[in-house]
């Protein structure tokens, strides 16, 4: 199979980002941005990525979609929202989690994590430094929000992370940011980034694209 097929391939079945499938309209705006680091803090545990965009969906339907709202909520909301998606064994640890991030994104940064990538000032390591000021958020948490944010956040691009760097490599793709980042238009390298790692973690994908 060629690169311009497993490409297309990647991308038309597997092409869709975790904040797409948790209901996130993303863009560039202090709303969405924190509804993203919400869906990172509920990745960022030992527990299925679909069960994890199913409780980011209850709690934006709770009304759960800005630090305000979330830091205003009753802890025993948020459990509930997180048991109606069956996210076990994690919710009351999560919700107060959520409850304790609300409430420093709103003191370090006003609400709005623009204000975090400022601050940052295009320095990568800066920026997964200040994510991991987030309760439960660590390494592979800053990961998976950077990720999803570079659909929005242009500078951050081409952001392949190691874990999506491996796949592409076991599927005989360029294994680099940079070799990653120019098989796609730029605006495409979240969506790519999403189908590796969705390939890496369904081993049923891989093998359908190795075999072919």
């Amino acid at each position: 199979m060629t690169v311009e097929t497993i490409m297309s391939r990647l991308l038309s079945e597997h092409g869709r980002t975790y904040a797409q499938e948790a209901g996130i309209t993303l863009r560039d705006k202090p709303a969405p941005l924190y509804q993203l680091l919400v869906l990172t803090v509920l990745c960022s545990v030992r527990i299925n990525a679909g069960t994890a965009t199913k409780a980011a969906r209850e709690l934006f339907r709770a009304g759960l979609r800005t630090p305000r709202a979330m830091a205003d909520s009753a802890w025993q909301d948020r459990v509930d929202a997180l048991g109606r998606a069956h996210y076990v064994r994690y919710d009351e640890s999560t919700a107060t989690a959520l409850g304790d991030g609300a409430r420093l994104v709103l003191e370090r940064w006003r609400g709005d994590l623009r204000r975090m990538r400022e601050e940052a000032d295009g320095d990568l390591d800066a920026l997964r430094g200040s994510l991991q000021e987030i309760p439960r958020i660590g390494p592979v948490g800053a990961d998976i929000f950077c990720r999803e944010v570079q659909a929005v956040w242009p500078r951050l691009r081409p952001f392949f992370d190691d874990r999506a760097c491996e796949v592409a490599k076991n599927l005989g793709l360029p294994h680099t940011p940079r070799g990653l980042g120019r098989l796609v238009p730029s605006e495409d390298n979240a969506g790519l980034a999403a189908a590796l790692v969705r390939v890496g973690l369904s081993k049923d994908a891989a093998k359908e694209l190795q075999a072919a």
